[in-house]
């Protein structure tokens, strides 16, 4: 697995200034109740989100201290989407963790070929597992279902270590049958004699 390094700073400024100054402010969260307020760059937290998920686990250095974590929480402006602030959990590398995972469900397109579509009701799933071990995000294959069946808990190959929580039953997406339009020929206008 790819090591992911951020460099934080400590931070005891605003977070305005801190945004003015080109850097988003955050805060490292630790064990028990201990926050401690840094600044990340824009630049190099952007590119960790864009390649590993908005609960990119990474390990984040501030001073001469190197610690494991994931993102907790992103809050961005609701306009530009800019991010504002960043909520970094600090973890033990092998404390148990509780996450919710973004579900990336694959084969889509291949039921829109067969003229089935694809009807998300939950787009995340909460597990619990090793820091280290757990994904970035939850991958189902859809591509085989057919019109009728339900992606329920047991549809997801996860690593052995990472538990599943909450109930079997509750359905993240369905499968149903595409509905095609069908346009009627409209009635052209004759002109006028």
């Amino acid at each position: 697995m790819e090591e992911i390094i951020i460099k934080a700073m400590a931070r005891d400024e605003k977070p305005n200034l801190t945004r003015k100054a080109g850097f988003i402010p955050g805060v490292l969260n630790g064990p028990g109740a201990t926050s401690v307020p840094v600044k990340l760059e824009n630049a190099a937290l952007t590119k960790i989100i864009a390649k590993h998920g908005t609960h990119a686990k990474m390990w984040i250095e501030l001073g001469s201290e190197k610690n494991f974590g994931f993102i907790k929480e992103i809050q961005k402006h609701p306009v530009e989407g800019k991010i504002l602030h960043v909520a970094i959990q600090v973890v033990a590398k092998d404390q148990l963790v509780k996450m919710q995972l973004p579900i990336n469900f694959h084969g889509a397109i291949e039921l829109e070929h067969r003229m089935l579509q694809l009807q998300v009701y939950e787009s995340k799933i909460e597990v619990e597992g090793n820091a280290t071990l757990m994904p970035d995000e939850a991958v189902i294959d859809v591509s085989k279902k057919e019109a009728g069946e339900n992606v329920t808990a047991i549809d997801f190959h996860l690593p052995a270590e990472i538990k599943i929580l909450g109930s079997t039953d509750v359905i993240f997406a369905v499968i149903k049958n595409a509905k095609v339009e069908i346009e009627e020929p409209t009635a052209e206008a004759k002109p006028a004699k």
